[in-house]
């Protein structure tokens, strides 16, 4: 298992014309050199809302780590992983069996296992006790360096997530600071995950993932270099091979930026089939934000006479409500 890719594969992910976005100068003073970011940011938000991102600053070795994890995790005995269920916790972290999530509603359970961890709150603080998902982490035992190698790629990934929402902001022709309320106190969640391979597939509708668009924010999507992660796209009306790209992460957008764009930005369809006959394994995480923000269209995201056509809501309600869907229970 590893971070990078084959050449091949690079070459696949020019052929489909999947954008590639430098955003390493959102990192610098020259203003023209983060404008010209944002517009590429932009271009790849109004076409397929998905981008491979590089110059990100994150490095390779940083994402060894976390797969080794993964795959030291995943491959404990079934009643270890049990042990840390996500069943047994209010805040929805720690293990998910196979199966144990559908996304595609008619379609079969996803064929895929995970290990969910979020930002570390005390079960008994007034947030914890307030807001949906969010609580303590439960930690596997006897893993040395598990809890403090996930724990540290979580936080680079928050500050991750900053940098790319000032590049949408400014995007959006916003202030930079614009997305800054969403990003206190989120609420974030790493998913470890692991897809066994679908060499032979028992129901022709079962998918490692099926087809959903992503509740939140954005996603920031590590994979290994197996592949299976396909975007649709809208114009052909087809699904593309997001392939991996060396040292590169897959970015898209969730349903709260489209939400918040009136449609201006897509949160796009994708899916996961593992056809490879390899273990695959990934490491999306989900930004969604401050639960008490309040999301309704920005103004400037209106052609003249048009109306918004979401209702205003927050954080907290719309992720309850589509973690309700999604599990077919209640999340109040």
């Amino acid at each position: 298992m590893s971070a990078t890719a084959s050449a091949s594969q690079v070459e696949k992910a020019a052929e489909l014309n999947l954008p590639i976005v430098d955003i390493s100068g959102l990192r610098g003073a020259s203003a023209s050199e983060r404008s010209k970011v944002a517009t590429a940011i932009r271009q790849a938000c109004l076409d397929k809302g998905f981008f491979y991102c590089v110059g990100h600053g994150v490095a390779a070795s940083t994402m060894q780590r976390l797969f080794d994890a993964s795959a030291e995790f995943f491959a404990l005995p079934m009643d270890r992983k049990l042990d840390v269920a996500m069943s047994r916790s209010k805040a929805n972290r720690g293990y998910e069996p196979l199966r144990g999530q559908t996304l595609e509603a008619g379609a079969p359970p996803d064929l895929k296992e995970g290990y969910y961890i979020g930002r570390d709150v005390p079960a008994d603080d007034e947030q914890a006790l307030k807001y949906f998902n969010t609580g303590p982490n439960v930690w596997p035992a006897g893993l040395a360096g598990f809890e403090a190698v996930t724990s540290a790629y979580f936080a680079e990934m928050r500050s991750l997530a900053g940098v790319l929402l000032e590049g949408i902001a400014l995007s959006l022709g916003l202030d930079a600071d614009f997305f800054t309320t969403l990003e206190q106190d989120p609420i974030a969640t790493l998913r470890l995950l692991h897809y066994p391979p679908q060499a032979a597939n028992p129901h022709p509708d079962e998918k490692g993932c099926g087809a959903h668009t992503d509740f939140g924010g954005i996603t920031i999507l590590l994979q290994d270099n197996v592949g299976g992660l396909q975007v649709w796209d809208h114009d052909q009306s087809l699904w593309l091979d997001a392939v991996p790209v060396p040292g590169a992460f897959v970015i898209n957008l969730g349903d709260l930026i489209a939400r918040w764009t009136n449609d201006t930005y897509r949160s796009t369809r994708h899916r996961v089939i593992n056809a490879s006959g390899q273990e695959r394994y990934s490491a999306p995480f989900f930004f969604c934000g401050n639960p008490a923000q309040r999301i309704e269209c920005i103004q400037s995201c209106l052609e003249p006479g048009e109306g918004a056509k979401y209702a205003a809501v927050t954080v907290d309600e719309h992720m309850r409500e589509r973690y309700a869907a999604t599990y077919k229970r209640s999340f109040d």
